[in-house]
C-alpha cells in the first residue's frame, strides 16, 4: 500500500513529520517497507533564466545557451532541445548532479568543440513524466535560483507499507490515518458523507440470481457527464503511487479504492444493453477485459451481464466493451459486495491480479457500500458535471454486528503488558470499537470495517499494538542452581540431527509443496483414501501429500531436464496418512538419481561413475536413524516395501510390528506416472523414515558408553562363504553370525553374492566378513579357530546353509 504524506494529512490533522509517521506505523504493526522522497533526488535542480540561445557553430540541431542560474555569472550550456530560446525559464542542473532519467552524473563536457557547464532538463530526465520532446518551459514568474522541486510542490514523500492479510482496513489512506490517530499521532478527520439526492429514477435495474456470491449490489446512473482528463491534483496523486491516469471517471474510482478502500466500477451506459444481472458465468463464455486480454470463464466465476453478454468479471476487472472513454455521456456507477473466497478463486484460476481483487478477497467494509457510491457520485458531479439518478440496491447490506465479552485483565495475563482499564477502553474506542462498560468485563462491538476481529485475543492484540510493544516487560529466565528443562522436544531434536546427518552425506535439502494431485495421493497412500482439500489453490494440488517422495521426484526430474541429472535431495516435513491427528507424521525422505553416490563413494578418476542402487538409500536411512538415536542394531529388515518401490530391490525397517520406514529403488511404473522415467538408464533410489515412530530414548541409560573406546589390540577379520537356498535372506545369516559372541564380534557384513557354475541352480553363495575385536588380550590361532567353528555351526543350524569348500 502506497500513499503520500500530503494525502495522509487530508485525513490526519496535526503537527507531525515524516519520521513521526514512519516510526508510528512500525510501532502499530503497519511495517514501512520504503520511503521514496523525490525531493531528495532532485534537490540540486534549480530554476534558471536563458539569457541567450544561439546556433551551435558545428551542429545544426544544437544551441549554445548562456544561462543565469541566480548564483553569479551566467554559465555556458550546450542544449539540443528544439524549444530552447532566449528569454525562457527552465530547470538547470550544474555539474556533479545525478540525472535520474539518464542514470548518470553530469560533468563538464565539450560537445562538438564547445564547452558545456551544465544542462537544461526535460521532464523525462527528471522522471516527472514521459515528455522528452523539449526542456521544461516555466512561467515568467518562476523565482530565479529557487529549488525546482520546492517551487512545484514535489517535496511530498511516498510511503509504502506492508499490510497483513487480516488488515484489509489498512488498504485505504483513511484507515491508516485512523490507526495513527488511535496511536496518538494527530487527529482523525471525519467528514460526513451526505447522500446525493437523485433527480430521476434509474432506468437500469439489477437482479442477483440465487446462486450468485453477491450479498448486495448498488447502482445509479449519472447522465450528461463530460469525461476527459482528470484535474492535475488527481493525476498527481495517482502518479505518485504508481498509477497511470486514464480519464476522470476511471481516475475517480481509483482514487476511492486507495483513499477509502472502496473499489467501484463504472460502465458506459450507452454500451450496456438492457438491465444488469449478477450471476454465475456459463460454460463457453469469455470476457475481453480492460487489460486487453480475453479470459475464458466457467461456472464457478461470478459476472455482471446485460441482455447481450458478460460486461464485467465481478470484483476483479471490468470489460473493455463497456468501458468509459472521452465519448462517454451517461455512466452507470456500481458499488457492490462480493464473497471474498469466490473472488480469490476466480483471480487464481485466471491468473488475474487487480487492486479490486486484492481488496475484495481480503474483505472490505460492507457498511461503506452506499456511502462509497454517494462519495463517488459527488466527485463525478464536481469534476464531470451531470445529473444523478436515484440509487438502486439489489440484495441487502449484511449486518456484521457481533458482541465480544472482553475481560480487561486478559491483556496482562496474555502479554504481561500492564495497562489501566480506562486506557484499554480508550484505545478500543479510538479504533472505532463500541465499548459498553468501563471496568472488569466489558462488551465490545467491533466496527464494520474490522471483519478480522473474532474473539478476546484479537482485542488484546489491538490494545497491545496501540499501547506499544515496548511496554511489554522483559522477563529473564531465573538464574538459580536448578537446571533448566530442555527447550526442544525429542521430535525437534531428531529433525535437526537428521538434517545435519543427511547433509553430511552429500544430500541437498529441498522444500516441496504439501499438496499433490489426487492420483499421486492415491498411489502413495498405501491403500488409504486421499485427504482432499475443500479449497485447493490449484487443480493439480488438490490433496495433502501422504509421502514426500512425489515432490522430491519432481524436483529431481526438474533438475535433470535442465542438465543436472546427478542430484541427491532430502526433505523433512509433514505427511498425511489419514484425516485424524494421529495419522499425521514428520517424515524424513531422501532421493538419489543417476550416479549421485554418497560423498566420496562410487567415483574414480580411472572409470565411469557407478549408478546409485538400493544399498545407497539403505545407507542414507541408517545414517539418519543413527543420528536420531534409533536402536539401529535391533532393526529388522523385511522385503514387504510398499508398491511404489521395486520388488526385490527394496526393504522395510521394523522394530517388531512397528514399521519405521522403507528404502529401495523406485518402481519404473511409478516413475512413468510421475513423468520422471527419463531414458530409463538413470535409476532413482530413496527412503522414507517416519521420525514419530522411532522409540523414545530411555529416561536414564543403564550404563554410560564411552564416546570413543581406545583398544590396544589389533582386530581380526575372517571370511566365510556359505551356500544357501536362493530365496533365503542374507540378513538372517548376518544375525546368526553376530549372535555367536556379541562382545567379541563387532561387525558382520556381506561382501559377495555369487550364483553360477559351481553352485547348484537353486542355491546361491553368500560371503560374510566377520570382525573380531579382543579387549583383554591378543587372540591365539586356536581361539580364533574356535570362534570360527562356532560361527559356522550357528549359521548352519539357523539357516540350513553349508560352508562352501
Amino acid at each position: 500500500m502506497k500513499f503520500t504524506l500530503s494525502w495522509l494529512r487530508e485525513h490526519l490533522s496535526g503537527d507531525y513529520s515524516l519520521d513521526d509517521v514512519t516510526g508510528a506505523l512500525n510501532r502499530i504493526g503497519l511495517e514501512v517497507e520504503g520511503v521514496e522522497d523525490k525531493a531528495a533526488k532532485l534537490r540540486g535542480f534549480t530554476i534558471a533564466y536563458v539569457v541567450s540561445a544561439v546556433q551551435h557553430p558545428n551542429a545544426d540541431k544544437l544551441r549554445v545557451c548562456m544561462v543565469d542560474t541566480g548564483a553569479g555569472e551566467p554559465v555556458q550550456v550546450v542544449c539540443g532541445a528544439p524549444n530552447a530560446r532566449t528569454g525562457m525559464k527552465s530547470v538547470f542542473s550544474p555539474p556533479g548532479t545525478y540525472i535520474p532519467g539518464k542514470d548518470m552524473t553530469l560533468g563538464i563536457g565539450t560537445i562538438r568543440g564547445v564547452e558545456s557547464r551544465g544542462m537544461l532538463c526535460s521532464a523525462a530526465e527528471l522522471q516527472l513524466s514521459e515528455d522528452h520532446d523539449g526542456i521544461i518551459d516555466l512561467p515568467e514568474d518562476a523565482p530565479l535560483g529557487a529549488t525546482y522541486v520546492d517551487w512545484i510542490g514535489l517535496d511530498d514523500p511516498v510511503i509504502e507499507i506492508a499490510v497483513t492479510p487480516n488488515r484489509a482496513d489498512a488498504l485505504g489512506v483513511h484507515g491508516i490515518a485512523r490507526d495513527l490517530a488511535a496511536a496518538g499521532l494527530g487527529t482523525l478527520v471525519e467528514d460526513e458523507i451526505a447522500p446525493v439526492p437523485g433527480v430521476f429514477p434509474c432506468p437500469v435495474s439489477v437482479t442477483i440470481t440465487a446462486d450468485a456470491p453477491c450479498p448486495a449490489f448498488a447502482l445509479r446512473l449519472v447522465r450528461g457527464v463530460k469525461n476527459g482528463p482528470s484535474p492535475d491534483w488527481l493525476q498527481a496523486k495517482l502518479r505518485a503511487v504508481g498509477l497511470r491516469p486514464i480519464n476522470a471517471l476511471v481516475d475517480i474510482t481509483n482514487l476511492l479504492t486507495l483513499d477509502q478502500n472502496r473499489p467501484l466500477h463504472v460502465f458506459d451506459a450507452a454500451k450496456v444493453q438492457g438491465n444488469l444481472v449478477v450471476r454465475r458465468a456459463k460454460a463457453g463464455e469469455s470476457l475481453l477485459a480492460l487489460d486487453g486480454k480475453t479470459y475464458a470463464l466457467d461456472e464457478t466465476m461470478c459476472v455482471i451481464a446485460d441482455d447481450r453478454a458478460v460486461e464485467s468479471l465481478a470484483g476483479v476487472m471490468g470489460g473493455e466493451e463497456s468501458g468509459c472513454d472521452e465519448a462517454t455521456v451517461d455512466v452507470l456507477v456500481e458499488s457492490a459486495l462480493w464473497e471474498p473466497i469466490n473472488i480469490a478463486q476466480t483471480g487464481r484460476k485466471l491468473g488475474l491480479n487487480s487492486d479490486a481483487r486484492f481488496r475484495f478477497e481480503r474483505g472490505i467494509d460492507p457498511a461503506f457500500t452506499l456511502p462509497g457510491l454517494e462519495l463517488a457520485t459527488k466527485l463525478i458531479l464536481d469534476l464531470c458535471g451531470g445529473e444523478p439518478s436515484e440509487v438502486v440496491l439489489a440484495g441487502a447490506i449484511p449486518d456484521t454486528t457481533r458482541v465480544i465479552a472482553f475481560p480487561l485483565a486478559l491483556t496482562e495475563k496474555l502479554t504481561g503488558l500492564v495497562a489501566e482499564e480506562d486506557e484499554q477502553v480508550a484505545i478500543l474506542r479510538r479504533l472505532g470499537f463500541s465499548v459498553q462498560g468501563v471496568a472488569g468485563t466489558v462488551e465490545v462491538t467491533p466496527p464494520s470495517w474490522r471483519g478480522d476481529i473474532e474473539g478476546k485475543a484479537d482485542l488484546v492484540e489491538e490494545v497491545i499494538r496501540i499501547a506499544g510493544l515496548d511496554r511489554v516487560p522483559s522477563t529473564p529466565f531465573p538464574r538459580d542452581e536448578t537446571a533448566r528443562k530442555p527447550v526442544l522436544t525429542t521430535l525437534q531434536l531428531r529433525t535437526r540431527k537428521g538434517k545435519r546427518a543427511l547433509a553430511a552425506r552429500g544430500l541437498v535439502e529441498a522444500v516441496t509443496w504439501s499438496f499433490v494431485p489426487k492420483a499421486q495421493a492415491e498411489a502413495f497412500g498405501g491403500g488409504q483414501p486421499a485427504l482432499a482439500l475443500a479449497n485447493p489453490i490449484a487443480a493439480d494440488l488438490s490433496d495433502m501429500r501422504p509421502s514426500l517422495l512425489p515432490g522430491l521426484v519432481r524436483a529431481a526430474q526438474a533438475n535433470a531436464d535442465r542438465g543436472f541429472g546427478d542430484v541427491a535431495l532430502f526433505e523433512l516435513g509433514q505427511v498425511f496418512k489419514g484425516d485424524r491427528p494421529q495419522d499425521q507424521f514428520i517424515a524424513a525422505t531422501g532421493l538419489r538419481r543417476a550416479s549421485a553416490k554418497p560423498t566420496g563413494a562410487g567415483r574414480h578418476w580411472s572409470g565411469k561413475a557407478a549408478a546409485v542402487d538400493a544399498f545407497d538409500a539403505k545407507a542414507d536411512a541408517l545414517a539418519l536413524l543413527a543420528a536420531c538415536g534409533a536402536p539401529v542394531a535391533n532393526l529388522q529388515i523385511s522385503t514387504d516395501a510398499p508398491a511404489w518401490f521395486h520388488p526385490g530391490r527394496s526393504g522395510t525397517f521394523r522394530l517388531g510390528p512397528n514399521v519405521i520406514g522403507h528404502f529401495g529403488e523406485l518402481h519404473p511404473s511409478v516413475l512413468e506416472a510421475l513423468d520422471a522415467a527419463g531414458d530409463g538408464k538413470s535409476p532413482l533410489v530413496g527412503f522414507e523414515i517416519l521420525l514419530d515412530r522411532i522409540p523414545e530414548p530411555k529416561a536414564k541409560a543403564t550404563r554410560v558408553k564411552p564416546l570413543l573406546e581406545l583398544i590396544p589390540f589389533q582386530p581380526v577379520e575372517r571370511d566365510f562363504a556359505f551356500v544357501v537356498a536362493r530365496g533365503f535372506a542374507a540378513g538372517d545369516m548376518v544375525k546368526a553370525a553376530a549372535g555367536v559372541d556379541r562382545k567379541l564380534i563387532t561387525g558382520v557384513g556381506v561382501f559377495d553374492l555369487y550364483e553360477g557354475p559351481g553352485v547348484e541352480a537353486d542355491k546361491k553363495s553368500v560371503a560374510l566378513s566377520v570382525t573380531l575385536q579382543p579387549r583383554e588380550k591378543t587372540l591365539t590361532d586356536a581361539e580364533i579357530d574356535a570362534v570360527a567353528a562356532r560361527i559356522v555351526a550357528e549359521v548352519t543350524k539357523k539357516t540350513g546353509a553349508t560352508l562352501r569348500g
